[in-house]
């Protein structure tokens, strides 16, 4: 049975660990306060999940997921994700996480930050647009017609593999949107993000095509 590392367990990080369950995988999830307080979490989703601190989670993941924003100063553990593949559901909002000045240029994506905090980790970004809910609403077989579709971007062919057939498993058709440095093209404010409700794999590669970069005022 496979091994799935969260860090972070919020909206995101516990419907992402539910969907795991419910799909045969093991799950180790941490948040920032502490396993104990996982306790209600982990009795919900039953035998195949345990808490645990960020370092356990990444150590015990066969691949890790991060549900948590990026920061300034990395408090990922880059020693414990070194040669695995992360999963990155972060989005740039500079009201929830101050301004970065790379990404506010259009010279970085998040996600490309994110690679070079986990140098020897192989980053893809994905489950960034779609509401956390829609993870089992939207949910359709293998073959559905029109399934809802999402993206994934990374630099690394091996972990758009993995996201991949996890989309697949876990209900969802896949664009491939790579590498990093194309993945602002999914995020908020553009097409494929404001319709996020459903999109086909059809629509969701025209609305990915549509985007237009967003720079922010750079601070003097």
């Amino acid at each position: 049975m496979t091994t799935i590392g969260i860090i972070g367990a919020g909206e995101v990080g516990s419907q992402l660990a539910r969907a795991a369950v419910a799909h045969g995988y093991r799950v180790v999830i941490a948040n920032s306060r502490g396993p104990e307080t996982l306790s209600y979490l982990v009795d919900e989703l039953g035998p195949s999940a345990r808490a645990a601190t960020a370092a356990d989670a990444a150590e015990a993941g066969d691949f890790v997921i991060i549900a948590a924003p990026l920061k300034p100063a990395n408090d990922m553990p880059v020693e414990q994700l070194a040669g695995k593949t992360v999963l990155d559901t972060n989005n740039y909002m500079p009201w929830r996480d101050g301004r970065f000045e790379a990404i506010d240029s259009g010279e970085k994506t998040v996600h490309e930050l994110r690679q070079e905090q986990l140098p020897a980790s192989k980053v893809a970004k994905a489950f960034t647009h779609i509401q956390a809910p829609r993870l089992f609403l939207s949910a359709r077989a293998p073959g559905t017609p029109d399934r809802h579709a999402l993206s994934v971007s990374s630099d690394h062919p091996e972990a758009v593999e993995l996201v991949t057939r996890l989309y697949d498993e876990f209900g969802f058709d896949t664009v491939d949107n790579s590498p990093l440095s194309e993945s602002w093209r999914s995020g908020p404010g553009q097409p494929a993000w404001l319709a996020h409700a459903h999109q086909t794999r059809e629509r969701l590669a025209a609305n990915l095509a549509a985007a237009r970069r967003i720079r922010y005022p750079v601070r003097g």
